[in-house]
């Protein structure tokens, strides 16, 4: 598993998990910001992105399962567990099944079930599955890019996350969209006992903030913290709002 590690002689480890199509490197802002505050960032290509192999099959706990691995190798545990989208969902499953591992969960414009509440949303995410099984990567990637960072003034992010999709497998990239299509773990958001914090990005339209309320709601003692103009890309398009967030939250527990 290929993964970034830039300040391995600080002790408090936090996992930072990417979304779908996206790489390590879309934390670059806050890998600065958190080893600036004296923590140990550790960001991983999760399994069929990057630069890391793709293994069948895909699911959010294989890929919760091999990351954790990966930290126990790098005596990285336990660590804070940060996850962003598709990389909320490997961070839901950490917590889950790697309890006494988690120090804290930070979930970012993710969700524990996506059931999308009108035919629009409906549309967006068919449209995405059908374009990726029969167009391929680079139409997906390009169509995506221009969804999550739709301004003018935003291109170079979107040329930056299409840079990162195009180096997925698109093996993976159609795994992955369907294992979160099933993914569902309503029913035991209950069973999380650490500290959670759900931040969403006021303008996204990829998860819908509704279901961002219900997820904070579910998990007992979540604080909920919503960034102003942020979209489904906050940590890009917003990062000194969310970097001020995240660090607010593992300094104050």
């Amino acid at each position: 598993m290929h993964y970034l590690d830039p300040a391995p002689q600080h002790a408090e480890a936090v996992l930072l998990l990417h979304g779908l199509g996206s790489t390590a490197a879309s934390w670059q802002a806050q890998l600065v910001a958190l080893v600036e505050a004296g923590f140990r960032p550790i960001a991983v290509d999760l399994p069929g992105f990057g630069k890391t192999p793709y293994r069948a099959p895909w699911s959010p706990q294989r890929a919760a399962a091999a990351t954790f691995s990966l930290l126990e190798s790098l005596d990285a545990l336990p660590a804070h567990v940060v996850g962003i989208s598709m990389g909320g969902t490997v961070a839901l499953a950490a917590a889950l099944d790697f309890p006494e591992n988690v120090r804290s969960l930070t979930l970012v414009n993710t969700f524990a079930a996506l059931r999308p509440p009108g035919v629009r949303d409906w549309a967006y995410f068919a449209l995405r599955m059908l374009v990726v099984h029969t167009l391929g990567l680079e139409a997906q990637g390009r169509a995506v890019a221009k969804h999550i960072f739709p301004r003018p003034e935003q291109e170079a992010l979107r040329e930056a996350l299409l840079a990162e999709i195009r180096q997925a497998d698109p093996r993976a990239y159609r795994a992955a969209m369907r294992a979160l299509a099933r993914f569902d773990v309503r029913h035991r958001l209950g069973e999380i006992r650490v500290p959670a914090l759900v931040i969403t990005g006021e303008e996204d339209t990829t998860v819908p903030p509704d279901t961002q309320r219900a997820l904070a709601r579910g998990i007992p003692g979540a604080r909920h913290v919503t960034i102003a103009g942020a979209g489904h890309g906050v940590i890009a398009d917003s990062p000194d709002a969310f970097n001020h967030a995240l660090l607010h939250f593992l300094t104050t527990l």
